[in-house]
């Protein structure tokens, strides 16, 4: 009985921790995107080592001789993030206000991210070997900054303390009795390493569908983008996508936002 009891008690207490962080990042914007998210770290230690962890790959990438080779074709990224950002108001007012950078590494990898904050690369691979128009990397660079917009890797982070450590574990994370170690291995982790959930991947189609219609880029583009990516890998999704299956389905799902996105991108151009 004791035991049943402290068990009833552990699962009461952890469901109204769960309850008290769960919130939405966003506003719907027209797509409608409107899930509450478990949110137990805060935001402010997940855009610190998010930002630590940027500046290493930059500082790795410059003693490499790999960072920002190109400056036509970082211009050119710079050009299209400015157009995309002008549109995050619609999700989030406060990340107008975020200190977005864009840079680039040389490699053949197909792969690009946006971390929490703000923080674009772009690997030059993805641009050169698939030779993308600018409205492709617009949905690129749309759908990776939904990730940061949305905080999807906050969310994974408190998760995996709500799942893995434990009430006890969870809870500290409010007083920051941990430590900034555990949580910066995770940070890391689950920013780069590990991939997105499919909802978390299919709010990020979505949300980087309007952004990018917004900005007067064809979302039609993510189409193509993603016919672009099967062919060069083979059946295989990149890195950036690696949640998705490299088939006929994910593009039904693209095509069955286009009736949402697509007056918005005519309303653009006019």
């Amino acid at each position: 009985m004791k035991k049943l009891l402290t068990t009833t008690v552990m699962a009461a207490s952890l469901s109204a921790l769960s309850l008290s962080g769960c919130s939405s990042t966003t506003n719907s914007g027209a797509i409608g995107v409107d899930r509450q998210q478990l949110l137990l770290v805060s935001n402010e230690q997940v855009l610190q080592l998010s930002a630590q962890s940027y500046n290493k790959s930059i500082q790795e990438a410059r003693k490499r001789g790999v960072l920002d080779t190109n400056q036509a074709q970082l211009n050119r990224l710079k050009n299209i993030s400015n157009r995309l950002i002008a549109q995050v108001g619609i999700y989030r007012p406060d990340a107008a206000r975020w200190n977005w950078e864009v840079h680039t590494i040389k490699s053949n990898e197909l792969n690009a991210f946006v971390m929490p904050g703000g923080k674009i690369m772009f690997y030059t691979g993805i641009i050169d070997r698939l030779n993308l128009t600018d409205d492709e990397i617009a949905a690129i660079m749309g759908h990776e900054m939904s990730h940061a917009l949305r905080e999807h890797s906050r969310e994974r982070i408190s998760r995996e303390y709500a799942t893995q450590t434990g009430i006890g574990v969870a809870a500290s994370i409010f007083g920051l009795s941990q430590g900034q170690a555990e949580l910066a291995n995770l940070a890391g982790d689950f920013g780069l390493s590990r991939p997105h959930s499919r909802t978390q991947e299919s709010e990020a189609d979505q949300i980087g569908l309007e952004l990018m219609a917004r900005a007067g880029y064809n979302p039609q583009a993510a189409i193509t983008l993603w016919q672009k990516m099967q062919r060069a890998s083979q059946g295989e999704p990149p890195q950036f996508l690696s949640t998705h299956p490299s088939s006929g389905s994910r593009i039904a799902q693209l095509q069955s936002l286009m009736p949402k996105v697509m007056p918005l991108y005519q309303q653009s151009r006019r």
